[in-house]
């Protein structure tokens, strides 16, 4: 005698969370149509970044200089830094406008339907991953074609370290955007990212006092952990060379997250203690 196994019904609460989760792909899809749409932020997040590669990168003398390590050129290193400005802002740029999004009411409508606030702030993460990959593959490739040389592995490993620690900058755009809750300090933070490449030490050598402050602003962690595989913690200021340990970028890094992470925290108390 044999018996026959019938599979359960499935519950309304499963049937809710495979909604859901059908709708964070549905919802990614979306969002990166939109995002693709909107030329301006196409032009500061590649276009800008792309155009100061190739003038300062890719047309110099020096672009062929190699490292003194020999693991690439000085246009390798160049191409690094403009590749992570570009994921910078697409990172903090996004994060920054979902935090406007959910403040202004989004949140409420998406708390009738089965896309909770977890599942929209972890499609909006999905999305700026992606779309950070636009500049860092445009950037790299337009490398490959010009004047860059890496040894092979270090092309991976500077794509990969340029995106993962990029994503300090999305604490830093939640941080702006659920203190300030306006599209222009958001468009304004868009803009200290570029002050912050400076004095990180990023767009140029920098020397004196701007060179010794550079380890303790907020790009310079994020700059050398992408530069690491092929500087080696070997960083030109305009008159000598430095050598720094790992512990060092990693330390800024994940200081400057807990202090994003903070104010990020900060803010969106601020915001629900005013409901």
């Amino acid at each position: 005698m044999s018996a026959t196994a019938t599979a359960p019904a499935a519950t309304p609460r499963d049937s809710a969370k495979v909604a859901s989760t059908n709708m964070i792909g549905t919802y990614v899809r979306i969002e990166l149509v939109r995002q693709l749409r909107q030329v301006s932020n196409l032009v500061f997040m590649v276009g800008l970044p792309l155009m100061l590669f190739l003038i300062f990168g890719a047309m110099q003398e020096y672009s062929t200089t190699e490292l003194p390590n020999g693991n690439g050129n000085v246009s390798a290193s160049i191409m690094v830094s403009f590749a992570s400005y570009g994921a910078i802002t697409a990172t903090a740029g996004l994060a920054g406008s979902a935090a406007i999004e959910l403040q202004q009411g989004w949140g409420r409508q998406l708390g009738i339907t089965p896309f909770r606030g977890t599942h929209f702030l972890i499609s909006k993460t999905i999305v700026a991953m992606v779309l950070a990959l636009l500049p860092v593959g445009v950037i790299f490739l337009a490398g490959a074609l010009t004047t860059a040389r890496l040894d092979g592995w270090i092309w991976v490993a500077c794509g990969v370290l340029v995106l993962v620690p990029a994503i300090v900058f999305s604490l830093y755009g939640l941080a702006i955007g659920t203190l300030f809750r306006s599209e222009t300090a958001v468009g304004a933070a868009s803009g200290m990212i570029v002050i912050f490449m400076f004095l990180g030490n990023a767009f140029m050598p920098l020397s004196g006092f701007l060179f010794d402050l550079s380890p303790f602003t907020p790009v310079w962690g994020v700059m050398q952990l992408a530069l690491w595989p092929l500087q080696e913690g070997t960083v030109l200021s305009a008159d000598a060379l430095t050598q720094y340990e790992l512990w060092q970028p990693i330390t800024n890094v994940v200081v400057w997250g807990l202090i994003f992470a903070g104010l990020a925290a900060l803010g969106a108390r601020r915001g629900t203690s005013r409901r």
